[in-house]
């Protein structure tokens, strides 16, 4: 009895860290949420916030931030991200939730210190060529895919190799998508506010992948 409440203390102890689903190394970066003030000193910018300003294309000037290493533009009505975005290559962190992206530029893939991307309430996804590219970042770890209107996903999910944290909650899926058990780093695998039978993923527990409901 000991035994399982320890054990149940510990899961509870990862969600509580991970909910946010940020990298904890980069929590206490100072953020500019003007682009006037960031090109004020540009090399000292390391997380830029432009969420909210419906920018409709990413502005060049963020290109002038070799060292930033956060990026976030939900709800800027984004079409395309530029393929200038690999000469960020600094970038761990990017969000570009609500846009009405359609496919991610090839050179994405150059974007290799990348470790955690949100995708969230973007519908327009090509998914499979998009996780085509993102197989290719050696350090992702963390994809957010929140409700996105997904009820499966293509089953090259399974060649995101070093995946360790994958947010699907608040889709479609009535059970866990084919290829999710290949991601042998999988740690965290977030199933809430889906039309899933809980039993269904024993499998993935039984391998140590935490999953929510």
């Amino acid at each position: 009895m000991t035994k399982h409440l320890s054990l149940f203390t510990l899961l509870i102890v990862i969600c509580t860290e991970r909910s946010a689903g940020q990298n904890t190394d980069t929590l206490a970066l100072p953020v500019f949420r003007s682009l006037e003030a960031a090109l004020l000193h540009p090399d000292s910018v390391l997380s830029l916030d432009l969420s909210d300003q419906h920018l409709g294309k990413l502005p060049a000037e963020v290109l002038r931030f070799k060292n930033l290493r956060e990026l976030r533009l939900r709800n800027d009505d984004l079409t395309s991200i530029p393929s200038e975005i690999a000469t960020l290559t600094h970038l761990r962190l990017l969000d570009v939730s609500g846009n009405p992206i359609t496919v991610l530029p090839e050179r994405f893939a150059e974007l290799g210190e990348l470790e955690e991307l949100f995708l969230n309430n973007d519908k327009s996804l090509s998914l499979e060529r998009d996780l085509g590219i993102l197989a290719r970042l050696p350090h992702l770890r963390i994809l957010h895919l929140e409700n996105d209107g997904l009820r499966t996903l293509p089953p090259n999910i399974g060649d995101l190799r070093w995946l360790e944290e994958l947010y699907l909650n608040d889709n479609k899926f009535r059970t866990v998508p084919a290829g999710i058990d290949r991601l042998e780093h999988l740690k965290l695998l977030d199933m809430h506010s889906n039309p899933i039978d809980p039993l269904k993923p024993l499998h993935l527990q039984q391998h140590g992948v935490l999953i929510r409901f």
